[in-house]
């Protein structure tokens, strides 16, 4: 039986260790707090994975480590650089695969729609710290060190994903109860919405492909649509009227972040929120056949997730 190491237990890690050990492989979760996901076929353990002395003891005869880590965005700029230096060199040491969690923040801005061979050239802090990681992890393999890859989705979508997210618990739970939401931007503008079992699927099935390494893939999302359309779909599933949708202004955003971290790190991201966000995984779909879950699952899973029954009056806009 094959082992893997899966690095954090959020929506991502917890996804991608019970896809594997559905598949009937070992999975070991690494943690700081030793928690993660209650199956038979997974051991949870507690460390640093920063440490990549431990690190390389606990990954000895995986065949991959899969980097589901997601430090805050506050502590991006001091957590990142040496915890992707650990899962690295742990990687070179034993000779485990290397599949990373990434994002869209590395293509520069108005580069819609996006492809997983693109250029980088990140528009933020945030952006370029993903993209060293990458450089390094890809340099690595081009010297024959390492196989890595890197997996990209844009902002998650469906059950578990918490209240960081974009259409997490800030906004689904507020539209069932028949109430107003307010987010980040332009709320009429184009977006890619990653459903998280597509991001755990794909993550876990591309990081066991030999086809995989040596590059970037995008994960299969459905076609783009505005925040509103995703907010009056999921009334509509609901039952529920439509709601309004107020946009932040950035200003008040800006004027929150000196008194919350949280809020501080989101101005330079706010790109991604007043202009066309779109991405295209054309090439993952053709190349392994993985595919998009239809939209109207997407939203009925995310609604009884909740503990509300989808009522599905009116039909899920068509993706």
């Amino acid at each position: 039986m094959t082992t893997h190491l899966v690095i954090g237990a959020g929506a991502v890690g917890s996804g991608t260790a019970r896809s594997l050990a559905d598949a009937g492989q070992r999975v070991r979760v690494i943690t700081r707090s030793g928690s993660g996901p209650d199956h038979p076929g997974i051991e949870l353990v507690r460390a640093d994975a920063s440490d990549a002395d431990h690190l390389t003891e606990l990954a000895a005869g995986a065949a991959t480590i899969f980097n589901c880590a997601n430090p805050p965005y506050s502590a991006w700029a001091t957590d990142w650089p040496p915890l992707a230096s650990s899962l690295l060199t742990a990687a070179e040491r034993t000779g485990a695969r290397l599949a990373t969690m990434g994002n869209l923040y590395g293509y520069p801005k108005g580069s819609s729609p996006m492809r997983a061979t693109d250029e980088l050239d990140p528009p933020s802090r945030k952006g370029a710290i993903r993209v060293a990681m990458w450089q390094q992890a890809l340099e690595a393999h081009r010297a024959g060190r390492v196989e890595v890859t890197e997996v990209r989705a844009s902002d998650f979508f469906g059950p578990g994903i918490g209240d960081s997210a974009h259409l997490g618990d800030r906004v689904v739970p507020r539209l069932l109860a028949g109430k107003s939401v307010s987010m980040l931007g332009d709320p009429d503008q184009p977006h890619s919405w990653s459903y998280i079992d597509d991001v755990c699927t794909t993550l876990a099935v591309l990081g066991t492909d030999d086809r995989s390494f040596g590059r970037a893939w995008h994960v299969p999302t459905v076609d783009p649509a505005t925040a509103r359309s995703m907010t009056d779909a999921i009334c509509d599933a609901a039952g529920r009227p439509h709601q309004k949708v107020r946009a932040i202004p950035m200003g008040v955003v800006r004027a929150a972040g000196v008194f919350s971290s949280v809020m501080r790190e989101l101005p330079e991201m706010g790109y991604q929120f007043e202009q066309p966000f779109v991405m295209d995984a054309s090439d993952t779909v053709e190349t392994f056949g993985l595919h998009a879950t239809p939209l109207s699952t997407q939203i009925d899973e995310t609604i009884a997730s909740y503990g509300s029954a989808p009522k599905r009056l009116r039909p899920a806009p068509q993706s």
